[in-house]
């Protein structure tokens, strides 16, 4: 599975070419604190897969609190033929750790 660094993340972010991002924690998680990404919660990802199915050759960064329901996604994706997909390394904490300490996440 391929990954990405938050530093990475944050360099494509200031500079306007990120890819779309999706988070996947849960609703309360994401209305805590999130960075420029749509919401999709992992139990919603099979659910919505029509709604994503545009996406399928897209390059997807998939980000979750510690990168281990990101990574699942990322598996789920893969296997429904999504060929771009990118798991955030670390998630929203890594994120708060290395970018921003001010960043809500627990």
């Amino acid at each position: 599975m391929k990954e990405i660094t938050v530093s990475e993340l944050k360099s494509l972010l200031d500079a306007g070419t990120a890819p779309r991002i999706i988070d996947v924690r849960e609703t309360w998680e994401f209305d805590n604190d999130h960075i420029e990404a749509e919401n999709i919660p992992l139990a919603l990802v099979p659910v919505r897969i029509n709604e994503l199915e545009n996406m399928k050759d897209e390059e997807l960064i998939i980000a979750c609190r510690s990168g281990g329901r990101s990574g699942q996604a990322c598996m789920y994706l893969a296997q429904q033929g999504f060929t771009k997909v990118m798991n955030l390394k670390g998630g929203m904490l890594a994120w708060k750790a290395e970018i921003n300490p001010d960043f809500n996440v627990q």
